[in-house]
């Protein structure tokens, strides 16, 4: 039986603890008042729009953490990187004929950019070919592209198709989507650390928190972005005088090549089936701007 003096002891101690955990919790909403005042913050200052809306409205606000002097500096390095093995190993601009059309394709596409953004006019642009069985083709901040032949012998494309291929990869630089992902990524990986932090998650809360993370924000946001550029990149070509139906053509074609595809929920590109019937509706939007580029 405890005596009186224990009995007071033991409510001090209960007090205590409770006084403990009523400041604890204190800490953390304190905590996750500040990080959301932070975060408020970080969006009204950072956000902004890159291009103008051209006929598909691509003019919506974007989250710009990262400096464009930041990107273009690690892009003009990675650039020069893939060019110097390139010629290291033999593949850089092999053909001259292929080289010759890419870089044609090129010329016009550049050509219209300004109906987005007039600064990349005056871009330096670089445009190169690899001798490759890869069937891709990419654009990096500032316009630096390259093509491999694989996508073009694989898909047998014709110029109005290498247009949209092109016109699709120079608007991810025009509208600087690695620019806009890598900001997301810092806010996201800022993010996960205070959240972490402040509930006191273990290994397997963080992994399940950046899981969440990826699935909500990471692979959607790459979709939506995989999107405008098939907006921006039909304009361009249609402006440029390639029939924009060429771009339905070239996904009917990607489609054909085969492979299989995981849902489109998990992956960072739309599905052939979306893209095709999406491009189908955006080739139509803008016909007219190629039927003006025609005469």
């Amino acid at each position: 039986m405890k005596n009186k003096n224990s009995i007071e002891e033991d409510k001090n101690i209960c007090i205590i603890n409770f006084s403990f955990l009523r400041g604890n919790i204190f800490m953390k909403n304190f905590l996750w008042i500040l990080f959301s005042s932070f975060v408020l913050v970080l969006f009204l200052g950072c956000m902004a729009t890159t291009t103008s809306a051209g006929n598909v409205g691509a003019d919506r606000n974007q989250l710009m953490i990262v400096s464009e002097e930041q990107m273009e500096q690690s892009a003009n390095e990675s650039y020069a990187q893939v060019i110097a093995e390139a010629k290291k190993s033999g593949t850089l601009n092999v053909d001259a004929t292929t080289v010759a059309r890419v870089r044609n394709v090129a010329k016009n596409l550049i050509a219209q950019v300004g109906a987005f953004r007039e600064d990349a006019l005056s871009w330096n642009w670089q445009v190169n070919v690899i001798s490759d069985n890869t069937v891709n083709a990419w654009c990096m901040p500032g316009g630096k592209i390259v093509v491999y032949t694989g996508i073009i012998q694989s898909l047998n494309l014709t110029d109005s198709q290498l247009a949209a291929v092109m016109g699709h990869e120079i608007a991810h630089a025009l509208r600087e989507h690695s620019r806009e992902q890598a900001s997301s990524e810092t806010l996201k990986n800022t993010g996960i650390a205070v959240v972490s932090s402040v509930a006191g998650l273990n290994e397997t809360g963080n992994s399940l928190l950046g899981l969440a993370a990826q699935y909500t924000l990471t692979l959607p946001f790459s979709r939506s972005h995989e999107t405008e550029a098939d907006h921006i990149g039909t304009e361009l070509m249609a402006r440029a005088g390639y029939d924009p139906n060429e771009a339905v053509a070239v996904w009917q074609k990607m489609s054909a090549l085969g492979g299989s595809q995981i849902p489109e929920i998990m992956s960072t590109h739309p599905s052939n089936t979306s893209r095709i019937k999406d491009l189908t509706e955006i080739s139509k939007k803008v016909y007219p701007l190629y039927e003006a580029a025609k005469k």
